[in-house]
This record gives C-alpha cells, structure tokens and sequence, in this order.
C-alpha cells in the first residue's frame, strides 16, 4: 500500500479535554489535515523537539533516542498505521545493518522519538480518507461567506447533539470555520458528524 508522507504543522490545546492536545499533520502534497488528540506529556514532548529546548535531563523520548544509538539501531520513519473505532495506531520502524524491526506505538510517542530521528512521518491513503479533514479553499476577501446564511449553533445540547440538528453544508461551513480558527478538536468532531452521513 502507498504511504503518503505527512508534516507538522500544529499543536494546539484542546478546548474540550482538560489536559489534552491537538496534534494536527498534514498531507506534505496535499491539502487534507489529519487531527490526532493527544496527552500533555506527549504534547510537551513534541514541543520541546519543534521548538530546540534541551532539557537539563533526558525526557523519555530523548532516553530512547540514546538506547537505540547505543545499540547502533537508526530509525527510518514513522508509519500511522491503523484507524480502528476511532483510536490511531503507529509503528516505528528501525533497526540496524542485518534486519529491520517494526515496533507498535501511539502516534504521540512514535513522532516525539521520530523528531528525534529526524525520521519522516507517513500514513497511508484508507486512513486520510477516513479521518482526514479537507480545508475549502477561501479567499482573503471572502464576499461569497456574505451570501451564506450563517445559522448559529443551537445552545441546547453537547456538540454532537448540536452537530446531528445541522445540515451537511452548515457543517461544512462549520468545519472551515473550525480549521481557519485553529480548533482543531472542533473540527475533528465535525468531520465524524459528516462521515457518519456519507
């Protein structure tokens, strides 16, 4: 199966979930979006890498870095492997000279050690159209938003309850809403609703 090559491209706080991140990657050729919920630690992880801060000891991360070095194993890249009843799996996959080893993950775990790596990170094509957002193209000068009717979000219910009474374009409108505000999570909730109709 054809892997599709996927970047960084933000980490945000979730608005929902105390405690928990938006890890968002992107299709390196492409414009699908592909929005991962994940732990603080590993969020801090992720950061600290991106950002070039040396902690004054190893985190975990940085542990296995040295581990795998000394045992003279590289890693080559990491794979978001599995979608299953909306959970992401990952392998890492490295090893040495003589064999190569295929080592399961969460995706958080696999891409902070991966930065580590500088391994690139991958996915493959069933799971970016199963879970992957795709952002309306929108101009700077958005007249046409002018001609919507934009129907606010009814104030009874959770989200899902709210999502399930709107139509499928007031979602859209919504979801391009969501990723041009960074909300990611939002939009991850928005994306379920319009898959769930298709």
């Amino acid at each position: 199966m054809k892997k599709i090559k996927l970047e960084i491209l933000g980490l945000s706080p979730s608005q929902s979930q105390s405690g928990s991140f938006a890890l968002v990657l992107g299709e390196e050729m492409g414009n699908r979006r592909l929005p991962i919920i994940i732990g603080v630690f590993e969020a801090q992880a992720i950061a600290v890498q991106i950002e070039n801060i040396v902690p004054n000891r190893p985190m975990t991360h940085d542990l296995f870095k040295s581990f795998a070095l000394a045992l003279n194993f590289k890693l080559k890249e990491i794979v978001i492997s599995e979608l299953r009843e909306g959970i992401f799996y990952a392998k890492i996959i490295c090893g040495d000279d003589l064999r190569e080893v295929e080592v399961d993950s969460r995706p958080s775990d696999a891409i902070a050690i991966g930065l580590r790596f500088d391994a690139p990170i991958y996915t493959y094509e069933n799971i970016l159209s199963e879970a992957g957002i795709i952002s309306s193209a929108l101009s700077e000068d958005e007249d046409e938003d002018e001609d919507l009717v934009q129907e606010p979000i009814r104030q009874k219910g959770t989200l899902l309850e709210q999502l399930k009474e709107l139509s499928f374009d007031e979602l859209q409108k919504m979801l391009d809403d969501a990723l041009k505000n960074e909300e990611y999570e939002k939009a991850a909730k928005i994306r379920d609703e319009m898959g769930r109709r298709n």
